[in-house]
């Protein structure tokens, strides 16, 4: 496997990290992951090696405000700059990788930002894959705090708050999140502009989720205490035949940080060859 780690340039000249992950031989595909609020890239270097192991190349980036790259903490100047970051890492990815097919690969935040992308823009990937997306919460946000929130962002759209979120409910596996604890890169700061940006386009996302024109799977675990399942369930029954819903029972947010992540891999993976080798026959009796 080859590592590597670039910077790019962001529409509005920020310096973006990014890190690639290459199989020897030439990929028969490329993972785009798009990491989820609050972390980075480097977190998901397991699970990049695992598609390293069987031929795919990965590349992904800390997103702005994020990790290495350069941009206020937990910030954002608008979403639509946001599907601009994503449009950048598929259009450098196939400067790197022409002629494959490219999964688009997003958690949680990433999962809000791969559902509106593949639904609003035009340079589209082959197939997305949505984990944990972060359609709606899990939880509701008290009505005079977000009636507060949503005046403030008139005055101060940077205003930064923590996330509220309790780390114990990322993965039920304990060095998963004593490691996150640990990680200097990891912050739990979010802007006013970001929360709530994030919130309507997940709202929109499922108000236009019928819209949805290429293959989409839809991951979540029905134990998930930060982002709602049901949210997911009522996109795909929304998008109807272009998505394949996959809810994992007993499973929490990070399901590629669970002690499942194998099986969560393995279904992916063949999930990813069933809608990119289209001229090779795999059982797809794993995807139930």
């Amino acid at each position: 496997m080859k590592e590597l780690e670039l910077q790019w340039q962001s529409s509005d000249n920020l310096a973006f990290y990014v890190k690639v992950w290459d199989p020897e031989e030439a990929p028969r595909a490329v993972v785009c992951l798009i990491h989820g609020i609050g972390e980075h890239i480097n977190r998901y270097n397991h699970w990049a090696s695992a598609f390293v192991n069987e031929g795919y190349a990965v590349i992904g980036f800390d997103q702005r405000g994020h990790g290495r790259s350069e941009g206020k903490r937990g910030h954002a100047p608008s979403y639509e700059i946001l599907l601009q970051d994503i449009e950048l890492l598929l259009n450098k990815s196939r400067e790197r990788h022409p002629d494959i097919p490219d999964i688009l690969f997003g958690q949680s935040l990433g999962g809000n930002l791969v559902l509106n992308y593949v639904l609003r823009k035009e340079v589209k990937p082959t197939c997305a894959i949505a984990s944990s997306p972060w359609l709606r919460l899990a939880y509701d946000i008290p009505a005079i705090q977000e009636k507060l929130g949503r005046i403030l962002i008139r005055m101060v759209p940077g205003l930064i708050q923590k996330s509220n979120f309790n780390v114990n409910d990322l993965s039920r596996d304990p060095e998963v999140v004593q490691r996150y604890i640990e990680d200097p890169l990891v912050h739990n700061r979010v802007s006013l502009n970001l929360g709530f940006l994030s919130i309507d386009a997940g709202l929109w996302a499922l108000e236009n989720a019928g819209n949805l024109d290429l293959p989409v799977l839809l991951m979540h675990g029905d134990s998930d205490k930060i982002t709602s399942h049901h949210a997911t369930i009522e996109f795909s029954g929304k998008a109807k035949s272009f998505t394949w819903l996959k809810i994992w029972e007993g499973l929490t947010h990070e399901l590629h940080n669970e002690p499942e992540k194998k099986a969560v891999f393995d279904f992916v993976l063949n999930w990813i060859r069933i809608y990119t080798e289209k001229d090779t026959l795999y059982d797809n009796s794993d995807l139930s």
